[in-house]
């Protein structure tokens, strides 16, 4: 897709069609129906009066062959209060806008910021909306397939940057590629064909790819990884993938992009009840997150280096599967009971941030769809996260919040720690039934030792598995968005 920018009005801009936003308002007289009113020789108060179109969030209101635009139809889309404008909110408003419009033939898109909003902002949430809008999860289809015939957007924001476009569009385009690898099956991508794809994608955009294998695994020890990719054919893998900023050696942070990519989880001989298993192909989100967050830092390039360890297996029942009740020993020297065998990606992960601390990260973040604990504490708006340094977790919290990405945070402490004390070895994989999302993190806690780090559980916003105004079923890219503010933000 090609993106511009303008500084023009809205009403001389060609385009199939022009997109703006209307604040809610319930009088026709109002001034946020005025200016479109005029524009449309006095159709959107028309509308307003008979309560067909209000400026709610997310409504609509279609027209076509606009009076006083260049553009051939007008799409009005609802903000509800100006007062309450978000990035997020923007962004949902032009997204639930360009759903609609997305199979209507549709090559050329106009779309203006709200009045008032932040230009840089405004042009990110814009962009964000249309390209997250514009993903269709039909790759596999025959026939029958959404497709988009959006070729060019421009947005109308004065006094935007290029620099502010640019990024909007590498970390959009970068969210929907961890959409494409999240929501590919698990007999189209296990661990070596997701490694291959992600050689090829860090070659395309400048990046190292180091992929381990198994007999490299062995020599490293990493004994929990390894435990969790027993019972599959499929060998495990683990994907190192790095940027290096142009001048090197002007900070000592080094930030480490940790992501679960567990390609099928069966929970192994623990195994899951077989109702929605058919989800399990999105346990590697975590891991796509962190790839398409290293492709959008290749573009926006910030200053500090980043160092992504992407830990992939598949978890199967097979006859070589480890058992409930086996113990392994982890990288760090660490013995595990493993107890349930669906408690499986924080074994991998446990390997992968001891091997990023050795690789020289000095602040660690991890993403993955790691407990169903975390969906019965925040539903699926909210992503858990758990961190080990104050500094660090509120500055993970205020990316996110920048981002326009929800994230709470959630306790940790020693008193969870000791929830997975075992009689038979340094720690059990599992706690008690209670607390389990934290337990989980109390788990990777341990690994991390002193390093800066959060923990990211995206196992609640990871997928939407119903379609939302913005976006439709599948996999939701959560995660890059904040992932890459955090790098820029570092440098």
């Amino acid at each position: 897709m090609q993106y511009a920018l303008s500084g023009e009005s809205i009403p001389s801009v060609p385009a199939d069609v022009a997109i703006g936003f209307m604040a809610e308002a319930s009088d026709p007289q109002a001034p946020a129906v005025q200016r479109w009113s005029d524009l449309t020789d006095g159709l959107v108060a028309e509308l307003v009066g008979r309560d067909e179109f209000r400026g709610e969030k997310r409504s609509t209101a279609l027209i076509h062959k606009p009076a006083r635009l260049a553009a051939d139809r007008l799409m009005l889309v609802g903000c509800g209060a100006p007062a309450k404008l978000t990035l997020a909110t923007v962004r949902d408003a032009v997204g639930a806008a360009w759903r609609k419009l997305r199979a209507s033939g549709v090559r050329s898109l106009v779309v203006e910021i709200p009045e008032g909003f932040d230009a840089d902002r405004g042009v990110r949430a814009v962009v964000e909306g249309v390209v997250h809008a514009d993903y269709e999860p039909d790759l596999h289809k025959s026939r029958n397939r959404k497709a988009s015939s959006l070729e060019a957007l421009t947005v109308i924001a004065k006094g935007a940057s290029q620099a502010a476009l640019d990024r909007a569009a590498a970390t959009a385009e970068a969210s929907n590629l961890a959409r494409e690898l999240a929501n590919e099956p698990g007999n189209l991508l296990p661990p070596k064909v997701l490694a291959a794809r992600a050689r090829e994608l860090a070659s395309g955009a400048g990046l190292e790819c180091e992929v381990l294998d198994r007999s490299q695994l062995e020599a490293l020890n990493m004994g929990a990884l390894l435990g969790v990719a027993r019972g599959s054919k499929e060998p495990p893998v683990l994907i190192v993938v790095r940027y290096r900023p142009e001048r090197v050696g002007e900070t000592e942070t080094h930030l480490g992009l940790v992501g679960k990519a567990v390609t099928f989880d069966t929970g192994g001989i623990s195994l899951k009840p077989s109702a929605d298993m058919h989800f399990m192909k999105h346990d590697m989100a975590g891991g796509a997150a962190m790839l398409g967050a290293m492709l959008a830092i290749a573009k926006v390039r910030p200053s500090v280096p980043v160092t992504a360890v992407i830990p992939s297996v598949e978890n199967m029942p097979g006859a070589e599967a480890q058992r409930p009740g086996d113990i392994v020993t982890a990288r760090s020297g660490t013995t595990v009971e493993v107890l349930n065998t669906d408690a499986e990606g924080r074994l991998i992960l446990a390997d992968a941030l001891t091997y990023a601390k050795e690789l020289g990260c000095t602040h660690m973040v991890d993403a993955a769809t790691l407990t169903g604990a975390i969906v019965v504490a925040l539903g699926p708006h909210y992503t858990g996260l758990f961190g080990n340094d104050d500094d660090w977790t509120k500055r993970v919290v205020q990316a996110s919040k920048d981002a326009g990405e929800q994230m709470w945070p959630m306790p940790l402490g020693p008193q969870y720690t000791k929830m997975l004390d075992s009689t038979v070895a340094d720690l059990a994989n599992i706690g008690p039934r209670w607390g389990g999302a934290v337990t989980a993190a109390a788990f990777l806690e341990h690994f991390v030792d002193e390093t800066p780090w959060a923990h990211l559980d995206i196992a609640g916003t990871a997928w939407h598995e119903k379609p939302v105004p913005q976006a439709p079923v599948g996999a939701s890219g959560v995660g890059v968005a904040t992932l890459v503010e955090l790098a820029l933000g570092l440098g």
